[in-house]
C-alpha cells in the first residue's frame, strides 16, 4: 500500500460524524475501553466496533489487548502527515508574504509619522507638558 493510499483511508475513516466523535472521545481518554466508548452512543457495541475498526485501519487509533478489555489510543501521526503534505510548503509562501505587507504598513506609518497610532505625531505628544514653542 502506498503513502496516497493510506491518506485515502485516512480521509475515508475521517468522513463519519461518528469516527470522528469517537476519535475525539479517544483523544481525551488516552487508554479507555471500548465499552466507555460505545457508551457515549445509542447504537449497538458492534456498530461501535465497526468505526473503531476503520479508524484502526487509517492507522488513527492504535488499541492493545488487556485481558478481556481491549484499551484505545489516538494516533495523531496520519493527519499530521496529511497536515506536512498540503500546508508546509504553502505556510512558508503565506507567511513570506504577511511579512511583505508588515514592512509595507510600517514604511507608510513611517512616511506619514503616524507610527501606527493612526495620528501624525507631534512634539507634544512625545514631551506631554514642555514648553517648546510657546511664547510668554
Amino acid at each position: 500500500m502506498t503513502p496516497l493510499d493510506d491518506m485515502g483511508l485516512v480521509f475515508d475513516a475521517l468522513g463519519s460524524a461518528t469516527r470522528r466523535t469517537i476519535l475525539d472521545l479517544v483523544k481525551a481518554h488516552p487508554g479507555c475501553s471500548v465499552g466507555a466508548v460505545a457508551s457515549h452512543f445509542d447504537t449497538t457495541r458492534v456498530a461501535v466496533m465497526h468505526h473503531l475498526r476503520q479508524l484502526e485501519e487509517a492507522d488513527l487509533i492504535v488499541s492493545r489487548k488487556e485481558g478481556r478489555t481491549r484499551r484505545l489510543w489516538h494516533n495523531p501521526v496520519p493527519i499530521q502527515l496529511i497536515y506536512d503534505r498540503w500546508t508546509t510548503e504553502y505556510s512558508g509562501f503565506w507567511a513570506s508574504k504577511m511579512v511583505d505587507v508588515k514592512y509595507a504598513v510600517e514604511q507608510q506609518s513611517t512616511r506619514r509619522g503616524t507610527h501606527g497610532t493612526g495620528r501624525t505625531t507631534d512634539i507634544e505628544d512625545l514631551h506631554p507638558g514642555s514648553d517648546r514653542g510657546c511664547v510668554a
